[in-house]
């Protein structure tokens, strides 16, 4: 997969038991939200006076109530996807996360549109449809990834942040085969990462590891030729 900056990635796409884990776990979820805030509600109404109008307390109920649980259940995912940046708490405890064919994160409008035809993917019973689709087409995905030009795949996020904590302990270590994994691990995953922290990922080994390696030139040089300080720092130390 070829993403916006050329560079290309390597995403693994989730599959049909990666996306069934996440949907149950958002399943449970905004029906407990739901339940919940009926369930609050109707306490709230058995504890009103028994001579209040009765037409006014069911019209209250129902627009206070049973309305706003509805649209909890309803509305829970489209939300969440949009202000998660392609994610609900169910697919980051699976590990996964929604992103468009080229990589990048999806815009409101995709995550709508991928919505939105969920109700299609859900029929007839049980996502029959979406699992089908998911089954039969190359990318694993549903009618709704197909409509909104999206896909959902392995989330590497947890791995950058791992990375991340890595460099921060080769700061405070010396040990040397612990370095050399690091700069072998950043290379590894030198695509899947961000230009931004790749690059900040780099200068932090090199000023650490490189001999001589000045924070002035290491600031100057571009992305390609911290990759080729990288490579010479590994296969030097690799000897």
């Amino acid at each position: 997969m070829r993403g916006l900056t050329g560079v290309d990635m390597t995403l693994t796409v989730a599959g049909p038991g990666t996306r069934s884990y996440a949907f149950v776990i958002d399943w449970h979820i905004r029906l407990l939200l739901a339940l919940a805030w009926a369930l609050l509600g109707l306490l709230l109404r058995l504890a009103l006076p028994r001579g209040s109008d009765a037409a006014l307390t069911s019209t209250v109920f129902v627009l206070a109530v049973v309305a706003p649980a509805v649209l909890i259940y309803l509305l829970y995912h489209p939300v969440l996807e949009v202000v998660m940046r392609g994610r609900t708490p169910g697919k980051r405890m699976a590990g996964a996360r929604i992103v468009t064919r080229e990589g990048a994160t999806p815009g409101t409008g995709a995550l709508l549109v991928r919505n939105l035809f969920r109700l299609i993917d859900s029929l007839p019973l049980f996502y029959m449809v979406g699992l089908v689709c998911c089954l039969v087409t190359m990318q694993r995905v549903r009618i709704g990834d197909l409509a909104a030009g999206t896909v959902l795949v392995i989330d590497e996020t947890a791995a950058a942040k791992s990375l991340s904590r890595l460099g921060a302990l080769l700061q405070r270590s010396r040990l040397r085969p612990e370095a050399l994994a690091l700069v072998g691990d950043l290379l590894e995953r030198w695509a899947e990462l961000e230009p931004q922290r790749r690059a900040t990922l780099a200068r932090t080994v090199l000023a650490r590891l490189g001999a001589g390696a000045d924070p002035t030139d290491l600031a100057a040089l571009d992305e390609a030729a911290l990759h080729a300080r990288l490579q010479g720092l590994l296969a030097s130390g690799s000897r």
